[in-house]
């Protein structure tokens, strides 16, 4: 359902203040002050912000939820071997998924859902993507059911990436297909892999049966 009150749009250089705070406020991990410039004035990374239009108390254009990425490319990306793409083209590209939050008086009303989406539909722009991809943090079990229930599949586990106070985490892998990117296992290449071996296995028990003949 959609909420009336809840605006997206793009982040502004007056929005960095609240954008620490938030960030701050929700996760283990400090960024540098340079992220937080280049996410309000679009240098690197692409970013939404979500305002609540209907609060009254001068702050209809503060930020409630946001939303960073950056685009880059698959050559370079550590997913490469999850995708089924060609190496030796090098204008394809992925977005990453930097950070995704929401303040908590404003959680359950779809707003990270809709912040999510908008990343989906500028990758599904981008005429060379192939998908969108972000980490979890293994033990982070609402944002794991939270992709999942947008279609990301887990495609891998990866052991002590998150180093946070002195203690080592491990990472699940979540990736979003666009513009007919897919993983090199996927349902259409496992149907041309049983179609092979169910001609093998064909050719072989009539070779079998000339034999005994």
């Amino acid at each position: 359902m959609v909420d009336q009150d809840i605006v997206y749009r793009q982040l502004r250089p007056s929005d960095i203040g609240v954008l620490e705070r938030i960030h701050c406020d929700l996760f283990p991990i400090r960024y540098e002050s340079e992220f937080f410039h280049n996410a309000v004035s679009g240098r690197d990374i692409v970013s939404w912000g979500a305002v609540d239009c209907s609060r009254t108390d001068g702050r209809s254009d503060e930020l409630v939820g946001f939303v960073t990425a950056r685009t880059i490319l698959a050559n370079d990306s550590e997913i490469g071997d999850m995708l089924r793409y060609d190496p030796t083209r090098t204008d394809q590209t992925l977005v990453y998924i930097l950070t995704l939050g929401v303040v908590e008086s404003y959680r359950n009303r779809g707003i990270a859902a809709a912040l999510t989406r908008e990343v989906i539909k500028y990758a599904s722009n981008l005429a060379h993507c192939q998908a969108v991809y972000l980490h979890v943090i293994s033990y982070n079990n609402p944002a794991i059911q939270f992709y999942k229930k947008l279609c990301f599949k887990f495609v891998r586990r990866l052991s002590g990436f998150y180093y946070i106070q002195g203690q080592h985490y491990d990472s699940l892998l979540f990736v979003y297909y666009v513009n007919g990117g897919r993983s090199p296992c996927s349902p259409l290449n496992l149907d041309i892999i049983k179609t092979l071996v169910g001609k093998i296995g064909r050719h072989l028990r009539l070779r079998n049966l000339r034999k005994r003949l």
